[in-house]
């Protein structure tokens, strides 16, 4: 990782202010949070104050909960602490906050801190107990930091460009463990794992396809591979996706191929489309609604909002009457489910502001 990557960062976001995407409150550093979702659809028109509303709640509600160290530890159960804490310092990026600017400026830049020193001598980044497995920890906190790089000050951008490096390794790594030509190209829940699942697979290729938009040294074929693991598990009964190849489609694994397509110059293909179409028939009623809700809601928001017109429409729509409807006074989502119980309520929030702030297209991974 090199300084060239923070400055095609840095000048990635100078562009996006001159095409009206980035707010001027991240160069300027007034008001940090003040970006606004494009509401340019009549339909989502009327979402636009209380969806300000409930995001700054959120994010005041998340502050207020940082630990000392810098992270998000639920108390009884520090499992997956450095993922947890990579998708809550996410959700303030996500809302136009950067790091050492306006009211969370430090509450991002001591997680970020958290994560650069949580990095172990094999390169993962891992704190606390590992839950599924440490992968998802791992790219999840590998995304983060390829996400930030090039806002930070010099000292932790130095920082970065000696750990991001190592973690992305890790990633690579892990993909070439010996497997059977069913699970080739994937992720799994260990380094060394010799089978893949779609959800890990997601995760890792967001991160290595970030870090190759901002310039480090990810090998197109790295990425191409796990899209082949991802078409693997394409239902083709129903159009959707499934965890593994051979099983059922589900609608946060179909949210999870319809965005890794989009990422990685599929866009609007037959099989995104049909993802699209799958989710849109599949949608949820109320919060748990299906399996994996928080996780599922996140990744069907960003894909659809790659696809944009009528996909987008119709799910954020129905994800805004859900989603704002649910949550608490103070700010947090409840946690419902299995899943959404074992990561917190630290995990449904920042997950919650995740999937509900992609139209406000703050992060580079967000990019239409």
């Amino acid at each position: 990782m090199t300084r060239s990557m923070s400055h095609q960062r840095r000048s990635r976001r100078l562009c996006g202010l001159v095409a009206g995407l980035v707010t001027l409150a991240i160069v300027l550093g007034p008001v940090a949070g003040a970006a606004r979702a494009d509401s340019a659809s009549p339909a989502l028109a009327k979402f636009q104050e209380p969806l300000d509303v409930a995001l700054e709640k959120a994010l005041a509600w998340l502050a207020k909960e940082q630990q000392n160290n810098g992270s998000w530890t639920r108390e009884g159960n520090p499992r997956n602490v450095t993922g947890i804490t990579s998708l809550c310092l996410m959700a303030f990026l996500a809302k136009g906050n950067t790091p050492g600017v306006g009211p969370y400026g430090e509450v991002i830049n001591k997680g970020v801190d958290f994560i650069l020193a949580s990095q172990a001598a094999n390169g993962t980044l891992i704190r606390g107990g590992e839950g599924h497995g440490p992968m998802y920890s791992h790219n999840i906190s590998t995304l983060l930091l390829s996400e930030v790089s090039g806002m930070v000050d010099p000292e932790r951008q130095k920082k970065i460009d000696t750990v991001l490096p190592k973690a992305l390794k890790v990633i690579l790594a892990a993909q070439q463990m010996p497997k059977d030509p069913s699970s080739a190209g994937g992720w799994r829940y260990q380094s060394d794992s010799r089978d893949s699942d779609i959800s890990c697979t997601g995760w890792a290729i967001m991160a290595l396809r970030s870090a190759r938009n901002n310039g480090a040294a990810v090998p197109k074929e790295a990425i191409e591979r796990g899209l082949a693991y991802i078409m693997r598990c394409h239902d083709r009964r129903e159009g959707g996706f499934a965890y593994q190849p051979g099983g059922g489609a589900g609608w946060g694994r179909t949210g999870t191929a319809l965005l890794c397509l989009e990422l990685c110059g599929r866009h609007r293909d037959r099989y995104a489309l049909m993802a699209g179409e799958w989710v849109l028939k599949h949608l949820p009623q109320r919060q748990g609604d299906g399996e994996h809700f928080s996780y599922a809601m996140y990744y069907c928001a960003q894909g659809t909002f790659q696809l944009g017109d009528d996909y987008w429409d119709r799910f954020a729509s129905r994800m805004y009457e859900i989603m704002l409807k649910a949550q608490e006074k103070d700010g947090r989502w409840p946690t419902v489910g299995e899943n959404d119980g074992e990561g917190g309520a630290y995990y449904t929030t920042s997950m919650a502001v995740l999937a509900m702030s992609v139209s406000y297209r703050q992060l580079p991974i967000y990019q239409r």
